[in-house]
């Protein structure tokens, strides 16, 4: 019989188990019920599924035949007669909760070749003392465990551990570290196994690297910890707010460093009065492992008299046999058996009759996962007791059904599921007492089940509010210095690194996801320009080899227009040389790429304008290469034409029309310009796309003389007449091709058909009745119609009764309106003042 004791990392349970395996039959209790599993899985890899049993209060695995049992230290058989038995963390016999069951197994519980009781160094005077007959071993450390000042969050080293000891602190923790550093698990007493592997696994993968937890993971749980950080030192231990004794500070500090790997210890800064501080003597004594000895252990007698309740109840309160063993605070089982000792039904049911105490006292030790105290726990172990005392002795399936299916729903918060899985590990522990049930089995099957799909809801839930797994990811980019992650951009231009989306990529415009803090933007920021030049460089190839229909102009008014790439805009124009040349200026997005994608983007574009250009307004563009066969005096009329993008007012330039030869009226009637009764125009040029072509180009060239940073939207297209608005920009409706009538605007080319038509039905200055088919296809209102004929030199008068007009002459306009200069800049402003022209006039 051997004690082997020692602090945290000095392999004790490794060493039990390969004890256990060198038997013939073994059985090894463990604190948690998460390390029985862990062994459990251990064992099976060495021994075998058959030969390896799993007994917990919630989960039985026992093969027929099996010879080796990892349970929890409460759920250890006593009937069982095997080679070895080990009690793994034997200290907790000083809990004052769990203490009695842990001391009663050192005990008495031995195996009949070996017995292994693993331990801290406090408990070698009580073992020399209780147990005489055991020869103590003392194992070191691998590896050392060492003090560090107190650091900020995020200032901890990776593959660190937090410590708290309450849950809204954990959860505090969690969701800085999320905003700070990507996101931490959460490892809990309260998680279900399930859940608390899975946070562990998350943590261990390196998936996240840093873990917040309370002081259960200072039972044994093997991690890959480097750094413990305590973020307080003091907790409530049932009974009051305590401090942590310089033993239980090791314990949970003695997590840090694997194996002969070193590790460390500290606090970690929170900010505010009556922050955690270490003891210098504290952390003399947990660096050398130095701790006052355990003076007793806790006690519960296991002889229970079930003759009557008050015998029960007094062999239960006996007192300890010798000095060393206290008996422990009164126990939540206890609790409930003195509660339901005052119902006279229970009592009716269970005094006198040993079975019935001793299913009373069995019922009373259903553990109270929910933690909802002795008064309410009472209520459900006595609603228990009363079905396992009548009819059958069974507990009603339809009853059990119900409880289980009100629990069965993976909806809610955290604190929610984590409730619904303490309420089903509840029916589980049922499932798997004997004779309880009727079909056992296939309730430790649904309940087992139902406590796995609630532990994973919980995981994901916990993942979602606590693991920003896209920081995580950028945090570890940038400090591997790119090149080391997959990012992958999608079809709509969703940009992902590892399957995170960071953001869209919109042409050459990255941008950053719009649900990231800002804080997280500049990440996203970061990643984009360390991994999307190689799919910069892709576009601008593609870009450079599409066809002109995947370009686009963008003007509706505002300035300046843009072109875009499918969809995506990269450019814009701006004022050039003359107006039909355009300056192109590639966006901010574009230019800070590479040199020479930034050029072959550019020549491509330039391209693409002069290809539409040269569609669009190819009478304009054949008239302005027309312009020296012109005589001086029409000079003058093509470079306003040209300059106003092919759309001028006749009285402007009635001079030079009176003075074109006939060679000049037949290279513009060539070029398709029409000498109408109020315009020059060309008409090919009032489609709705030449149009807005001109528009956009008129619109960079007179930009800073105008001081305009938007214009009205185009005309819509097939609109022939239009509202005009109160804030008109000089010259904008003439280049549209559009005559101001009040506040009303109609399209050049109808007002020249409906001048054509006038004057082939007057007679001489007789009054006539206009067509009503001439109004409707003006579009305008009575008065404009008014205006517009005024205009056209006619004037109103009354026949019968009807509204008639008569021709008065042409008019001379009150103000004409002067011709919009050409740029300084422009080669037409040297035509304008050519001699030849000036002898014209």
């Amino acid at each position: 019989m051997t004690a082997v004791l020692g602090p945290t990392n000095t392999g004790k349970t490794h060493l039990a188990i390969e004890r256990m395996c060198g038997h013939a039959s073994g059985m090894i209790g463990f604190p948690l019920r998460l390390l029985a599993r862990e062994v459990y899985d251990r064992v099976v890899a060495i021994k075998g599924a058959s030969q390896v049993a799993l007994i917990t209060g919630e989960e039985k695995i026992v093969p027929e035949g099996a010879r080796y049992f990892l349970c929890t230290v409460e759920s250890m058989p006593n009937d069982r007669d095997v080679a070895f038995v080990a009690i793994d963390e034997a200290q907790v016999g000083a809990d004052p909760e769990r203490g009695h069951v842990f001391t009663d197994r050192l005990l008495h519980a031995r195996g009949y070749a070996e017995t292994m009781i693993l331990g801290s160094e406090t408990l070698r005077p009580l073992i020399r003392r209780l147990l005489p007959d055991f020869e103590i071993i003392t194992r070191p450390r691998f590896s050392t465990l060492t003090y560090t000042p107190p650091r900020k969050l995020s200032r901890l080293p990776k593959r660190s551990v937090i410590v708290a000891f309450t849950a809204a602190q954990v959860y505090a923790l969690a969701e800085m570290l999320r905003r700070q550093m990507g996101g931490a698990a959460v490892v809990m007493g309260s998680l279900s196994p399930r859940t608390r592997n899975a946070q562990v696994a998350m943590y261990q993968s390196g998936e996240v690297d840093y873990l917040v937890a309370t002081d259960a993971i200072g039972m044994g749980l093997n991690m890959d910890i480097a750094h413990v950080a305590f973020a307080s030192l003091a907790k409530f231990d049932g009974r009051r707010q305590r401090r942590l004794t310089p033993a239980e500070m090791a314990q949970i500090a003695g997590r840090a460093g694997r194996y002969q790997r070193d590790g460390t210890f500290g606090i970690v800064q929170l900010g505010g009065e009556g922050a955690a501080a270490f003891e210098p003597e504290e952390i003399e004594r947990i660096e050398g492992h130095h701790f006052a000895p355990l003076s007793h252990l806790v006690w519960r007698n296991a002889a229970l008299d079930f003759s009557s309740m008050p015998k029960l109840v007094a062999t239960l309160e006996a007192r300890p046999p010798v000095g060393e063993l206290v008996r422990g605070d009164e126990a939540v089982d206890l609790g409930v058996l003195k509660r339901l000792a005052g119902e006279p039904w229970a009592m009716e049911r269970a005094h006198g009759v040993r079975s019935g105490m001793s299913r009373l006292w069995a019922a009373c030790s259903l553990p109270d996962y929910r933690k909802t105290g002795a008064e309410a726990h009472a209520r459900l172990v006595g609603r228990v007791f009363r079905h396992l005392t009548e009819g059958d002795g069974k507990l009603p399936s339809g009853w059990i059904g119900s409880e289980v299916a009100a629990l069965d729903s993976v909806a809610g918060d955290i604190a929610s599921i984590a409730d619904r899985i303490a309420g089903v590990r509840t029916w589980t522990y049922i499932a798997n007492r004997p004779g309880w049930l009727g079909d056992a089995a296939h309730w430790a099957e649904r309940t087992r089940d139902l406590e796995n799909r609630l532990s994973d809801a919980l995981h994901t839930a916990l993942t979602q509010r606590f693991v920003d797994r896209r920081t995580g990811l950028l945090l570890r980019d940038l400090k591997m210095r790119g090149g080391a992650l997959r990012v992958a951009v999608d079809d709509d231009g969703t940009v992902a690194v590892e399957g995170e989306p960071i953001g869209k990529l919109n042409g050459f415009r990255f941008a950053a996801d719009p649900s990231a803090r800002a804080s997280e933007k500049r990440l996203l920021l970061a990643a984009a320009e360390r991994h999307l030049p190689a799919e910069f460089s892709r576009r601008a190839a593609a870009l450079v080899a599409s066809a002109d229909s995947a370009f686009e102009l963008v003007f509706n008014g505002t300035l300046p227009p843009a072109i875009t790439w499918n969809g995506a805009r990269v450019a814009s124009l701006h004022a050039g040389r003359d107006t039909l040349n355009p300056r192109i200026e590639v966006d901010a997005d574009v230019a800070s790429k590479r040199p020479e994608d930034r050029a072959r983007i550019a020549a491509r574009l330039k391209a693409w304008v002069a290809a539409v250009r040269s569609r669009h307004l190819a009478p304009l563009m054949q008239l302005a290469g027309l312009t020296p066969q012109f005589s001086p005096a029409a000079r003058g009329l093509v470079v306003q034409l040209v300059e106003t993008m092919g759309c001028l007012r006749r009285d402007a330039v009635a001079a030079q029309i009176a003075a074109l030869t006939s060679g000049d009226r037949r290279l513009l009637a060539q070029c398709r310009v029409r000498l109408g009764f109020a315009h020059v125009f060309i008409d090919q040029l009032l489609r709705p796309e030449p149009t807005r072509w001109r528009l956009a180009l008129w619109a960079v060239a007179q930009r800073s003389a105008l001081g305009l940073d938007a214009l009205p939207p185009p005309p819509a297209p097939g609109r022939v007449t239009i509202d005009v608005g109160t804030d008109v920009v000089p010259g904008f409706y003439d280049v549209a091709g559009f005559m101001s009538v009040g506040a009303q605007a109609v399209r050049i080319d109808m007002v020249d058909r409906l001048a054509r038509a006038v004057h082939g039905i007057r007679d001489g200055r007789a009054p006539f009745v206009p067509d009503a088919t001439w109004v409707a296809s003006i579009g305008l209102r009575p008065d404009g119609f008014v205006r517009l004929m005024r205009g056209l030199g006619y004037r109103l008068r009354s026949v019968d009764g009807n509204q008639a007009f008569a021709w008065g002459g042409a008019r001379t306009p009150r103000t004409a309106p002067a011709p919009v200069p050409p740029p300084s800049f422009s080669p037409f402003a040297k035509l304008a003042d050519h001699p030849a022209r000036s002898a014209a006039h």
